[in-house]
């Protein structure tokens, strides 16, 4: 077995998350390195916050696969004073190559809203929003819990599963209510209601639910019926627990290829709230 240069790489990452399933407005994909440079060591992380790129020079790391992208939106300059430009600075200085899966991964079996679901036993689900008329990729998933349960408990049972963080697990609707049907979208989903709604989805779990998409939900549902009930959790929560499968999936995929390369999931939490009262 050998080490395999970052574009050998970029290859690994491309058969498990193809690029073809992000979405339009997305950036995915190699965003720094040296196509042709060795990579022994990978470090997985959700966002590429300074923090973590600091923990990749610790570790000693070659690349960064990351979630989010570092430059979602375009940039003018890679100015090393500023936030985007010195963390390319730093990460070329250091010879650290960076990568992402963003919609990509969202959308492709197994991945983000894969492992939300799973975490309460569904394990055949459908995309909410396919690709295409039968495609089993897509955004968000729906599926049938393997028992109706109370809202309630599956909202103990994400806060359970999920890791702790200060914002928890919220209910919006009643917390008594018994549902079958469950529809997620790892991290922000306000935006796919209409989705939800056409699913058939008693109860629909997704993060960063603002004020007026969640009150007007709400009130939608009880002009029909009462459904979806809404789970708000943690952004960073929603889609961390997917690392764990992508590091097996990676691990498995290098090893096919022939490939030695040592996977280490950061240690930083790069969810930002840090204290309530």
């Amino acid at each position: 077995m050998r080490y395999p240069k970052v574009s050998e790489c970029v290859d690994v990452f491309e058969a498990l998350w193809p690029t073809a399933l992000a979405e339009s407005w997305d950036s995915v994909g190699l965003a720094v390195g040296d196509p042709d440079a060795e990579v022994r060591s990978i470090l997985l992380a959700l966002d590429p916050m300074d923090a973590v790129i600091a923990e990749a020079l610790v570790l000693g790391s070659d690349l960064v696969f990351n979630h989010h992208p570092l430059m979602l939106k375009p940039v003018k300059s890679v100015n090393a004073a500023t936030l985007k430009g010195g963390a390319v600075h730093t990460l070329i200085s250091n010879d650290i190559a960076l990568f992402n899966a963003h919609t990509n991964a969202d959308s492709a079996r197994g991945g983000v809203s894969d492992a939300l679901i799973s975490l309460l036993g569904i394990e055949d689900a459908i995309p909410l929003v396919p690709h295409a008329e039968g495609s089993t990729t897509g955004i968000g998933r729906v599926g049938d819990l393997p028992t109706p349960s109370p809202v309630r408990d599956i909202a103990r049972t994400l806060s359970n599963r999920l890791p702790r963080t200060t914002t928890g697990v919220r209910i919006a609707g009643d917390p008594a209510a018994t549902v079958s049907r469950v529809a997620v979208c790892g991290g922000a989903g306000d935006s796919l209601f209409d989705e939800v709604r056409a699913s058939g989805a008693e109860v629909y779990i997704t993060a960063d639910l603002r004020h007026h998409p969640a009150t007007e939900a709400r009130d939608t549902a009880n002009r029909q019926g009462g459904r979806p009930q809404l789970i708000d959790v943690s952004h960073w929560a929603s889609e961390t627990v997917w690392l764990t499968a992508a590091a097996q999936q990676l691990e498995a995929e290098f090893a096919d290829r022939g490939f030695s390369v040592a996977l280490q999931h950061s240690a930083v939490n790069t969810d930002p709230w840090v204290e309530r009262y």
